[in-house]
C-alpha cells in the first residue's frame, strides 16, 4: 500500500470517527461511543472544573448522578465560554450542556431544554464602598454616564434592554473572572450576574462588594427569576427525553436537594424549581 493511499485511509478513519462524535444523539449511540461530552463554563457555583479535573457544582453534579442512573459513567468534561455555549452545542462540539444556562425563548428556538433544573435570583457587583450608590438597574437608566458590565451571551443584557439601558452603556465582559478587575478598575461601575455569582465574586475579590439592598430588574411588571436547566442538540430529542426521566427520579431524592444547597440555592429556590414548567418558560 502507498503512502498516498495509507494517508487517505487514514483521514478518511479520523474524519469518520470525528462524525461519529458529533452526530451521536441518543444513549444508545453514547454507550456504543464509550464516553458523552459535557461543556460547562467555569462559573461557580453553576459548573466548573476544578484544579483536580473534578467537575463540581449544580449542574455537573447533578448530571453526574443522572447519568449514572442512565448506564453512562464515562464523561469528558469540556470547558468553554458561556456565549460558546450554545454555538458549541449546535456544532456537534459536545452533547450536553451543564451550566445552569437560564430557559429563555429566543434559546429554545437554537437548542433543546430538560426539565427546569434551578431557579436563583439577580445581583450586582459594584466598587467597594458602592462609590456610585448603584443600587438597582434603574440607577444605569438614571446616570446615562454609568458602564453597565456583564458576561457575552448572558440573559442579563435582555433584562437590561427591558428595563432601558442602551448598548452604549453596556459593557460586554469575556467572563466573570474578568469582571472582578473590570469594576475594581472603573472599567465598568456595576457588574450584573446572578446574585449566586455576584456573591461568590465579592467573597472572592479585592475592592468589590455585592451591592446592597439590591432591586431586582421588573421585566413587564414581574421581578425577574431566572430557571436553569441542561441543554441539548435539537436533534438529540431521545437523549434529552431519556435523560430527563431519570432527572426526574432523582429529583425526588434527597441527595439532588443536597446539591443544590450545597452550592447556596434556598429551599425557596428549590420549591421555585420544582414548581416551573420547561415548555411553559419556552413559550414565554
Amino acid at each position: 500500500m502507498s503512502r498516498t493511499l495509507l494517508r487517505a485511509l487514514l483521514i478518511g478513519l479520523a474524519a469518520a470517527m470525528l462524525a461519529g462524535l458529533a452526530f451521536a444523539q441518543t444513549p444508545d449511540e453514547i454507550r456504543e461511543r464509550g464516553v458523552i461530552r459535557i461543556a460547562t463554563a467555569n462559573e461557580i457555583p453553576y459548573g466548573w472544573v476544578d484544579e483536580n479535573g473534578v467537575a463540581r457544582g449544580i449542574a455537573p453534579e447533578t448530571a453526574i448522578a443522572v447519568l449514572e442512573d442512565m448506564g453512562i459513567t464515562n464523561i469528558e468534561w469540556i470547558v468553554t465560554d458561556f456565549g460558546s455555549l450554545i454555538p458549541g452545542l449546535i456544532a456537534g462540539r459536545f452533547d450536553i450542556v451543564a451550566a445552569s444556562m437560564a430557559i429563555l425563548p429566543a434559546r429554545c428556538q437554537q437548542v433543546i431544554y430538560a426539565d427546569v433544573n434551578s431557579s436563583y435570583g439577580e445581583g450586582l457587583l459594584v466598587q467597594e464602598g458602592n462609590p456610585n450608590d448603584i443600587h438597582s438597574y434603574q440607577d444605569f437608566v438614571d446616570d446615562p454616564s454609568l458602564k453597565f458590565g456583564l458576561v457575552s451571551g448572558a440573559d442579563q443584557i435582555d433584562f437590561a434592554h427591558a428595563m432601558g439601558i442602551p448598548d452604549s452603556q453596556i459593557v460586554s465582559i469575556a467572563s466573570n473572572t474578568d469582571a472582578l478587575s473590570a469594576v475594581a478598575t472603573d472599567r465598568v461601575d456595576g457588574y450584573a450576574a446572578t446574585g449566586l455569582t455576584v456573591a461568590r465574586l465579592a467573597q472572592e475579590g479585592e475592592g468589590v462588594e455585592a451591592a446592597d439592598q439590591f432591586e431586582d430588574p421588573v421585566v413587564d411588571g414581574t421581578p425577574v427569576r431566572s430557571w436553569g436547566s441542561f441543554n441539548f442538540n435539537q436533534d438529540a430529542t431521545e437523549l434529552r427525553d431519556a435523560y430527563n426521566e431519570s432527572l426526574q427520579a432523582f429529583q425526588e431524592t434527597q441527595e439532588w436537594r443536597d446539591i443544590l444547597m450545597s452550592h447556596g440555592l434556598s429551599e425557596a429556590d428549590i420549591e421555585s424549581t420544582l414548581n416551573a414548567s420547561t415548555e411553559e418558560l419556552c413559550s414565554e
